[in-house]
């Protein structure tokens, strides 16, 4: 019996047009592996990689033998575009080991869909183009998607089986790669797969798109009321908000099993639905002012129910520079005490603390080398209170048994305020940012969190929904579409043309 050998290999990047470039070091620094350390890595309890990955190697154990050969992986956190020339190394190096490594019977990628590079709008098309040149038509190409891909027709041209994670936050990763698995395994046995696609002309604000509940999570569960024995997966991706390239908006990717009629008139209904739908993509955010108020109440009565703020508008998984310092000094000015803060990016004042060491009370200057003007400064006393190298383990959420790199971080004491410092940028998606410190989270009065929605599947063992406030204040990552500076997106787009007409057929 044949033993199938299947190519592993992944680049994973969501990138904000109005952040700095990502770069080699900014990716190396996140997860960078190839060849043997990948292969070693491949069954890992922490992985440096993606879930999908691991999904993926574990599905593909329990169905059968098979031959692994892992090629190159590597991600980051969400940034701006990819340094072109790092692409194209990145492409040449997945490329050549792929080259290396034929005949194969399959490939396997993990990619996120809204990367766009310094001189490419669409790194994960071409991704996809040079494998397909590689492998040729008749070799199965699977991939999974996050969500807040912005996808295009080339993308699903030159992938058979394009998977998009159902759940936002992306508690399902693995459970992705898993199904990419049992596709190519279906695949390798005679299905062929026939996709259709539909592209909107529909923005959902990023707040708006959690799955739990509220109107992305209707739409996800009317896409799978879909899958039957004629449809292999419906992909519903609500696109990165803030991409602010041609490839903006939501897009629908049905896939069947050889019926591509029925494929693209389901992608039209669902796309159709949606559509009808577009009224109810609101965010609904505090202003700085009355969560200030709100801060300051939970300090001074322990009877009232603790509170998680959202700084939805700074969110590393968003481009965010997670260093804007507005709430951190509007809640320190008013003396708000028994308040938690991270993930606070900030290389230098981190190696300062560490220089300093615990104990130690200076004069710090928050965003000192900071240039970008959503940032702003800030002048206040501090006390090290903790140092840690930054390396730790994911324990909740989506990024539960990962390991994770914030580089050397601090724990630094702002009047009643205790911030966590790190040098590599990463949203606070994990309750681990503060435990590696020592901290108590239920014993805090508030917590302030840079993220947009991630944070929920690793907080809410300690906070309900009623219990989270979303600010509204400057950042990259604003959720307030009137407030970015669009250059790119294709007009008309709603809700930035809100009486536009269109349809899908």
């Amino acid at each position: 019996m044949h033993t199938p050998k299947i190519a592993i290999a992944g680049f994973m990047l969501e990138s904000n047009s109005h952040s700095p470039v990502a770069t080699r070091a900014e990716f190396e620094a996140n997860s960078y592996i190839a060849d043997d350390a990948f292969a070693n890595e491949l069954r890992s309890a922490s992985p440096p990689f993606a879930p999908t990955i691991s999904g993926f190697v574990q599905a593909m154990d329990a169905s059968g033998t098979w031959q692994a050969a892992p090629l190159l992986a590597t991600h980051v956190g969400a940034s701006g575009p990819v340094d072109q020339p790092f692409f194209e190394d990145v492409v040449r190096g997945i490329c050549d080991r792929l080259r290396a490594a034929l005949p194969v019977d399959g490939v396997f990628l993990s990619l996120h869909g809204a990367a766009i590079a310094t001189g490419d709008d669409d790194p994960d098309g071409s991704l996809l183009a040079a494998v397909r040149a590689v492998v040729g038509d008749a070799v199965p190409i699977v991939a999974t998607l996050d969500l807040h891909g912005n996808i295009v027709q080339r993308m699903v041209d030159n992938a058979d089986i394009l998977v998009a994670y159902l759940e936002n936050p992306h508690t399902d990763m693995a459970a992705r790669g898993k199904e990419c698995a049992q596709h190519l395994r279906e695949m390798l046995s005679g299905m062929r797969p026939t996709a259709g696609f539909v592209k909107l002309p529909l923005i959902p604000p990023s707040v708006t798109q959690n799955t739990k509940s509220g109107p992305y999570a209707d739409l996800i569960a009317y896409g799978q009321s879909k899958v039957d024995a004629r449809v292999v997966n419906v992909s519903i991706l609500s696109g990165f908000t803030l991409g602010d390239t041609s490839k903006n908006g939501l897009s629908v990717i049905v896939t069947t099993r050889n019926d591509a009629p029925l494929a693209q008139s389901l992608a039209n209904d669902i796309a159709t639905h949606a559509w009808s739908e577009r009224r109810r993509y609101v965010p609904r955010l505090t202003s700085l002012a009355d969560a200030t108020q709100m801060a300051l109440a939970c300090s001074r009565d322990r009877a009232r129910p603790a509170l998680l703020f959202a700084d939805v508008a700074d969110n590393a998984g968003g481009g965010g520079r997670s260093n804007t310092i507005w709430i951190l000094k509007a809640f320190a000015e008013a003396a708000v005490t028994d308040c938690l803060l991270g993930l606070f990016y900030d290389p230098a004042l981190a190696h300062i603390a560490h220089a300093q060491g615990i104990g130690a009370t200076f004069r710090a200057m928050f965003n000192a080398e900071e240039s970008h003007p959503l940032s702003g400064k800030f002048d206040a006393e501090v006390v090290v209170e903790g140092l840690h190298s930054g390396l730790c383990v994911g324990t909740r959420g989506i990024a539960a048994g990962t390991t994770i790199n914030v580089g050397a971080s601090a724990l630094l004491r702002v009047g009643g305020m205790r911030v966590v410092v790190v040098s590599v940028r990463q949203q606070c998606k994990d309750t681990v940012f503060f435990e590696m410190f020592g901290l108590d989270i239920a014993k805090a009065r508030s917590v302030v969190v840079k993220s947009r929605g991630h944070f929920r599947a690793a907080f809410d063992l300690l906070f309900c929904d009623d219990q989270i406030i979303e600010i509204d204040v400057p950042g990259l990552t604003t959720p307030v579409l009137k407030n970015v500076d669009w250059q790119r997106v294709p007009r008309p787009i709603y809700p930035l043309d809100e009486e536009m007409v269109w349809s899908a057929v």
